[in-house]
């Protein structure tokens, strides 16, 4: 299960100081997945995005984040339970 709504993630970043991330999930069609990556605080930077297909490869497409911290981001991705 993938996050279904907007929420925030704690980036450990290797360059610079630790950043709250604002995940927004949009529409991508039957076979992707998109989640759309802003600064959460401080600003409504945008970040790039990372896509997901329907076997969970995801990609990101941005220059922002390191592989390190791009993984950070798809596991809590992956790993988010929503609170009902």
């Amino acid at each position: 299960m993938y996050l279904i709504k907007e929420a925030n993630a704690w980036v450990k970043r290797k360059a610079g100081p630790d950043e709250v991330i604002r995940i927004v999930p949009d529409v991508g069609g039957e076979k992707i997945v998109i989640y759309n990556l802003y600064v959460a605080y401080g600003g409504n930077d945008y970040l790039g995005r990372i896509l997901f297909d329907q076997q969970g490869y995801w990609i990101y497409d941005g220059d922002i984040f390191s592989v390190v911290e791009q993984e950070q981001l798809a596991k809590f991705i992956i790993n988010h339970e929503e609170i009902l």
